[in-house]
Order: C-alpha cells, then structure tokens, then sequence
C-alpha cells in the first residue's frame, strides 16, 4: 500500500475548513426552524412532524452517497463533487427559507436542506482516512471538531448579534429580519467554506484503477450492500445491543430540547404564548444562544473526555454526562421572568452530555466489533440514532393533546427525564474494549444535527482509528 505524506497544519486546516460552513447549515435550522414555523402559524403540537425532515434524509441520503463516493472518481476527485454540489443545493435552500410564505413551502425547503447537507458531510468522514496517514488522523478530527464548534457557536448567536447590531423590521410572514439575514449569511458562508476545501485540497487517485474500476463493476448494484447490513444486524455483539437502549432513550430527548427549548424560554422567560406577542422575537434569540453555549461547553469538554476515560472509565464518563445533560434539561423548570442568564448553566449541563453523546458510545462500540466490519456497523448504529427521533416526532403530538398539554416546557422536561433513563441503561452496557482507551474526538450530525444526522443532526464520526488503520 502506498504511504501517505505527512501533512502540514495549514493543508490539514483547508481539508477540514469547509465544516466550518457545514455547521451553518445545522446550527441556524436547529435554533430556528420552530419559531419559523409558528410565525407561519404552525401548531406546536405539529412541530415534531415537520421536522422529520433530519432523521428521515440523513437515514435515506447519507448510506447511498457514502457509498457512491466509494466508487467515483473524476477530475475533481472522490469526495469534492458532493462536496460542490450539496453546498450549493444547501445554500440555495438556506437562503430563500427565511422568505417562505407558507408551512408547506418551509417544510420542503427544510427536506432539500438536510438532503443537501447530508449530500456535502457524509464524504467529509471519509475525507480525513482518505487523505492523512494514521498517526495524523487525530489531528484531522481535532481540527473538524473545532469548526463544528465555532460554527454552530456563530449560526446559533447570529440573529442576537444582528439585532443587538441595530437589524430590526420583520418580513410580511412575521419572521424577523435578523433571521432573514443570519439564513444568507450562513447560505454564503455555507458555500464559501465548502468551496475553499474543494478549492485548497487535493485527492489522491485510487493506487490501481483497474481494480478500482473492475470493483465498481462487481458492486453497481444495491443488493449486496442489503446483504451486508441484513447480516451485520443479525450477527449484532451484545454491547452494541445493549448501547441501542442508551442511543434510543438519549436521542429521543435530544429533539425535545431543540425543538421546543426556544419555545420555552420565548415563554416563561419572555412572558410570550406566540408570535403575536413582543417577547417571542427575544426570547426565540436567546434559546439560540443558549445553544450557542451547550456548544461551547461541548468543544471545551471534548478534549478532556479521553483523560477522564483513562482515569475512571468510559461507562462512568458517559454516565455522568448524560446526567448532566438530564438535570441541565430537567432545570429549565426553574427559569422563570428575567432569568434568562439562568439558562446558560442548565445548558452547560447539556454541553457536557453532547460533548460524550458524540464520543463515548462510539469508543465503546469499537471494542466490540470485528475491524474489518466496522464500516458496516457503524452504518447501522446510525439506526439508533434515526429511529427514535422518528419516534419521537410521531407520538410527541399525540403526548401534547392529551398527557403533557400545550406548554413547551413539559416536552422539554419529558426530554430531561428521557435522558436520564439513558444514563441508568449504560449501567448494564458491557464494555468489552481494549483496556487502553481509544482516543475519540468530537464531530457533531447530524442528522445534525454537529451535525447529527444531522438525523436533525447527522451521526458523527469518532475519529477512532482500528489496528489496520481505518477509520473506525
């Protein structure tokens, strides 16, 4: 096998710089896309609904183009044409969301969106393995999750800055022209960051095409790929089994927060029921920043996780996180007029759980599968993470008409509770991994929902790296 040249820190930065505008994508939509669609007069009960849009797409979108990217090779390279296009289908959907009339137009627009994102992020995890050799991979990962952070940080705080900068006015929908504004910003920027990668970067072209172009006859189809996964779930290890329990519970009261926390601080912070009332605008703001915050938390806390994993152990970690993130959640309760600062603390609490959410259970399923599989089980632990956002987005309207009632809080809390059954299921997780820990490094879905998923947030990647040296 050819060696890969050792990169500099300038060519590893241009690499992973075009994540910087991919977190635009996730971070404005995941503030956003609620008081969006109740300017627009939707529901709330009907909120979890029009956001099926993450978990669907990055369930149907991000599997197929992984494995497209793994079979083309063109003047451009393997991975840089999704990156082109699904920035510039993404950007375009960014930029015209704001100037949607009608719920219907902004639900379809939100689809070519995290179609789109998923199209441009998916080669992206498969970018770093394919470029760096082993030893630089960490630093490849490291230098992703800094741009998932400072992106997200900047998309969820952007409509606050704009307005404290003297944006005001609102459109003829009622949406107000700081979020107008910070969806083209983040649409250019969205584009400008991908381009700049795409532009920057080069690929390596396949070591023999023969074989290269003869394995991409032998696998046009579809069908042995179903395979592949048919038996994978099959022959599933009993700690990725156990680590379903966890995922489900966890990314169940992940969209509970980030569809109805600005809700709830618009509110009982804001004192305002709807988008006629003058808080609204305020107080949707100011959960965006609060998200801005949990993402802070979770870049600084990411780089400690390994360390404390060393010294104590990964199951204890992530234990202790998601009950952070729990009680962070489940302390919203307490917030009420004029406590808006209140809210940065119950979102650290989130930070920290988010920042082992995208690393620990990954680390542990590492362990637990054969390295020449994972590929495959990686793919289908993204189930765990699609499936009960699904879940959650069809019996959630049915729990606000007749158990939790109107208020968006109560939602927020069945979010809190949720997470902290998480944190009980790790308790009978079997971690069956080498005593050493791996090192994982922060990515956020998304199906992301960084971004996951992303899913609202796409499934990230650990940046774990196998015996054989394949991304894990």
């Amino acid at each position: 096998m050819r060696e890969k040249p050792r990169l500099s820190f300038w060519q590893i930065w241009n690499m992973s710089f075009g994540f910087l505008g991919i977190q635009f994508g996730w971070g404005l939509q995941l503030a956003n896309m609620s008081p969006i669609y109740r300017y627009l007069n939707a529901e709330e009960s009907s909120l979890p609904y029009l956001w099926l849009a993450g978990p669907i797409t990055g369930l149907l979108v991000q599997p197929v183009v992984g494995a497209m990217s793994d079979r083309t090779w063109t003047r451009l390279g393997r991975r840089r044409p999704y990156f082109l296009v699904g920035a510039v289908l993404a950007s375009a959907a960014l930029f015209v969301m704001p100037n949607s009339g009608a719920v219907w137009m902004a639900a379809g627009l939100l689809w070519i969106l995290d179609a789109s994102i998923n199209i441009t992020m998916e080669p992206f995890r498969a970018f770093v393995a394919d470029k760096l050799p082993e030893e630089q991979r960490t630093t490849g990962f490291v230098m992703q999750s800094f741009f998932i952070g400072i992106g997200q940080t900047l998309a969820n705080a952007l409509p606050l800055i704009l307005t404290a900068a003297g944006v005001t006015g609102v459109l003829a929908s009622g949406i107000p022209l700081s979020t107008d504004y910070a969806f083209k910003i983040g649409a250019f920027a969205f584009l400008a960051a991908v381009a700049w990668t795409v532009i920057a970067s080069k690929e390596y072209p396949p070591e023999d095409m023969e074989a290269f172009l003869r394995m991409k006859r032998e696998h046009s189809g579809v069908l042995g790929g179903f395979r592949e996964i048919f038996s994978s779930i099959r022959e599933m290890p009993t700690t990725m089994k156990q680590l379903a329990v966890v995922q489900f519970f966890t990314w169940f009261a992940l969209p509970c927060m980030w569809q109805f926390f600005g809700l709830t601080v618009a509110r009982h912070v804001y004192g305002a029921s709807g988008p006629e009332d003058a808080g609204f605008r305020e107080g949707t703001e100011w959960g965006g920043l609060c998200f801005a915050v949990y993402n802070v938390v979770c870049f600084l806390i990411a780089f400690l996780l390994p360390a404390l994993a060393r010294a104590t152990s990964r199951k204890g970690v992530h234990i202790i996180a998601l009950l952070c993130g729990g009680l962070g959640l489940l302390s919203v309760y307490f917030a009420g007029p004029g406590d808006q600062y209140f809210l940065w603390l119950s979102m650290a609490g989130v930070g920290v759980a988010w920042a082992s959410i995208l690393s620990m259970p990954y680390v542990i399923l590492s362990g637990s599968v054969p390295s020449h599989r994972m590929g495959v089980y990686m793919g289908v632990f993204n189930l765990f993470i699609v499936i009960p956002q699904v879940v959650m987005s069809f019996i959630t309207p049915y729990l606000i008409g007749n158990v939790l009632g109107t208020d968006p809080l109560n939602v927020v809390m069945l979010g809190g509770l949720s997470m902290l059954v998480a944190a009980a299921s790790v308790f009978v997780v079997r971690d069956v991994a080498r005593p050493a820990p791996a090192e994982a490094v922060l990515e956020a879905d998304e199906h992301t929902p960084l971004t996951t998923t992303l899913s609202a947030q796409p499934v990230p990647s650990t940046g774990l790296v196998d015996d054989e040296g394949s991304e894990k």
